[in-house]
This record gives structure tokens, C-alpha cells and sequence, in this order.
């Protein structure tokens, strides 16, 4: 076995799970799921069947993965956050065939406790912050907070605040000094090449 779970954690076969990924404490892995390599999942996981997760994923204690999600390479889900996959639950009616998609795309962070509402799409390298609840899409870069969640600002790929150069449409990382233009038509923020 070229990955390792926990004695105490449960996974249901078949599912993929990759090399390296580590799955600890009190973890559900259900059928059907899909893992990538070296991911990690902290305490009290659940990923439930069908969800496809990418390489290199981090997701802390607590966290619960339900079908319909999908996350991308390199995503980082804080500890508690919580994912939805229907808009209108009740206790008495089922809507397994109403489950909304929701894509977490490439390099976003989803901070402690935040709350991803059903049936939208986080853009790459996004940055929800803690306690943040999110009902629609989210750009790539964006920097999210609040309830309900508002763009408060452009975030890097190295998870830095980033920093306009003058009046310009131009953003850059103070720490790593990559560039960033903002086409202010598509409200969208793209790394210079």
C-alpha cells in the first residue's frame, strides 16, 4: 500500500486513493471516491461517495466532503469549513437528484469555519476567508470575506495580500514581486507572463 489510514479510520472499497496521501484519525472515506497524491487529511474527515479529489489536497479536522464536490490539485480546506450539496434541505424529502456541483479549482484556500453554499465554482488560487459564507462564484485571486461573502481585495499564489502598483490595472506580490493584470471589463485577475 503506497498510502497510509489510520487504524481508527474507515475507508469503503472500491474507491482510488493515491500514493502518499495520509488519511488519520476517525476519517470516512466512502466508495466511489476518488484521491489524489500526497493529500492530507486531518482528524474527523468525510468524503463521500463519488467526490473527485486532486493531488497534493490539505484538509484539516472536521471537514466534510459531500457528493457533488470536486476539488482540484493543491486546495487547502481549514479546519471545520463545511461544504453543502442542496440549496433547500428537509429532514422529510429527499433530493438526492437535485445535488448541486460545486467546483473548488486549483490552488484556492477555504479558511477555518467557512461555509460553501452549493452549486458554484471557486476560481483558482480563490481565498475564502475564515467564518466566510459563500453563495455565488467566486473569481480566481479574489479575496473573500463575511457573510454573506464580498471580494475585499486580490490574493496571489502565495497566499499574500496583493499589492496595486500605483493607479494602474496592475497587482503585485510582495513577496515573491510576481505581477498581476485586472481586466476590469471581466472583473478577472491573471498572472503576468
Amino acid at each position: 500500500m503506497s498510502f497510509f489510514v489510520h487504524p481508527s479510520a474507515v475507508v469503503d472499497l472500491p474507491c482510488e486513493i493515491g500514493s502518499g496521501t495520509k488519511i488519520w484519525h476517525f476519517s470516512h472515506v466512502s466508495r466511489d471516491a476518488r484521491i489524489g497524491r500526497d493529500c492530507n487529511f486531518g482528524q474527523n474527515v468525510f468524503v463521500a461517495s463519488g467526490v473527485i479529489i486532486g493531488n497534493n489536497v490539505k484538509i484539516q479536522n472536521n471537514v466534510s466532503i459531500y457528493d457533488a464536490v470536486t476539488l482540484e490539485d493543491d486546495v487547502f480546506c481549514g479546519p471545520s469549513m463545511v461544504f453543502t450539496n442542496v440549496i433547500n434541505p428537509r429532514s422529510s424529502v429527499i433530493r438526492k437528484n437535485e445535488y448541486l456541483p460545486t467546483l473548488v479549482k486549483k490552488g484556492a484556500t477555504l479558511g477555518a469555519n467557512c461555509t460553501i453554499v452549493c452549486g458554484i465554482t471557486l476560481g483558482e488560487f480563490c481565498f475564502i476567508g475564515a467564518g466566510a459564507v459563500v453563495t455565488k462564484d467566486v473569481p480566481a485571486y479574489a479575496l473573500m470575506v463575511g457573510n454573506p461573502a464580498r471580494q475585499k481585495g486580490w490574493m496571489g499564489q502565495h497566499g499574500v495580500r496583493l499589492q496595486q502598483v500605483g493607479s494602474t490595472n496592475s497587482f503585485k506580490c510582495p513577496e515573491t514581486g510576481q505581477t498581476y493584470l485586472h481586466d476590469v471589463r471581466l472583473e478577472r485577475l491573471t498572472l503576468s507572463s
